[in-house]
């Protein structure tokens, strides 16, 4: 009798612990903090592709003209139980934190600072989480109308404190803070392959070098514009070298490309064209390649900057070849994409 005595204390015991530890979960194990979820990347920015112009699922403009569209950022309430109040979490512009990355990253080098584009940019002051929700999504619009993308576009927001106290800002910058490079895109844009597209010194064709991409970035629907040669966006003068290319046709045609500076020199023989290729995956039966082909790219320009009161003509020659992954489980095509980081 004793021993049974003893078993029933020790199980009585037991269950006490079992049921005590059980009762701890259901209470919050952490602060309910309000987070952004927008992951920074190695250049301290998180980056956004955004199309150019949102479609609803059937093909027609979401905000019905070109230029406009959207992007809905996830707020979160962190914790270990689900949230249990009403909560209006307030946001903020955060032109000091740009300032202070554009210094850390960049020091003296202005040309190369990130623009902030709240110009270009638009999102409600509060967000309000209903009792039972953990996420719920800032609708940021953009009117992308004659935005320049030779500027480094950055839009920074911040969780900012609720003068009533009735919730926690996230204690980590990471978190509590948002610097969201966007790069609008279109059907054309992106980086493209050039391991296949040579440049070369006018008066030394035979010493051609090939290059690794060159990116296309939006100018409207069916119009981007390349960096003549190997200049890129570290470029001081980079604005003073953009080539436009305008494609003509739906799955093939004709490609046009112009400069509107006139002491850029440029001169082409009007002869490149592009054409679509598709092809499904070997190994994933949903996710559709897409390749954009420019054939026949033969312009001149020249460089007027790199060494004072002296020009340099070049030469650029060969095919341009972008990728595009699709996911094709998705039917809304501005979502399907998937985007390599």
């Amino acid at each position: 009798m004793k021993r049974i005595a003893i078993f029933v204390a020790l199980l009585s015991t037991l269950l006490m612990l079992s049921t005590s530890c059980n009762d701890e979960w259901t209470k919050e194990q952490f602060t309910q903090y309000i987070s952004f979820k927008a992951p920074l990347n190695n250049n301290g920015v998180t980056n956004l592709y955004v199309p150019y112009s949102r479609h609803n699922d059937d093909g027609t403009l979401t905000f019905g003209e070109s230029g406009k569209s959207n992007y809905l950022l996830p707020v979160i309430v962190s914790g270990s139980v689900q949230n249990a109040n009403d909560i209006t979490v307030h946001v903020a512009h955060d032109a000091d934190t740009l300032q202070t990355l554009n210094y850390a990253r960049f020091q003296n080098r202005n040309d190369l600072f990130y623009t902030d584009m709240s110009t270009y940019a638009t999102y409600p002051e509060t967000l309000k989480l209903r009792s039972g929700e953990d996420i719920g999504l800032l609708d940021i619009r953009f009117n992308f109308k004659d935005i320049d993308l030779v500027n480094k576009w950055v839009l920074p927001i911040k969780v900012a404190p609720d003068p009533s106290g009735s919730y926690a800002v996230n204690p980590y910058k990471n978190y509590a803070k948002a610097l969201l490079r966007v790069f609008p895109y279109n059907n054309y844009s992106g980086d493209y392959s050039a391991t296949t597209l040579t440049i070369a010194n006018a008066g030394d064709p035979a010493n051609a070098i090939g290059m690794e991409y060159a990116r296309a970035y939006v100018v409207d629907e069916n119009t981007v514009f390349f960096y003549a040669g190997n200049v890129d966006e570290t470029y001081t003068e980079r604005a003073k070298y953009k080539i436009y290319a305008r494609f003509n046709g739906g799955t093939q045609g004709t490609v046009t490309f112009w400069s509107d500076n006139p002491q850029l020199k440029f001169t082409t023989d009007n002869k490149a064209s592009f054409r679509i290729d598709e092809m499904m995956d070997e190994v994933k039966p949903y996710l559709k390649h897409r390749y954009i082909i420019v054939n026949n790219v033969n312009y001149n320009y020249v460089d007027y900057t790199s060494v004072p009161n002296y020009e340099m003509e070049y030469t650029v020659k060969g095919t341009l070849t972008l990728e595009r992954k699709i996911n094709t489980q998705i039917k809304n095509p501005d979502y399907a994409i998937e985007w390599a980081e």
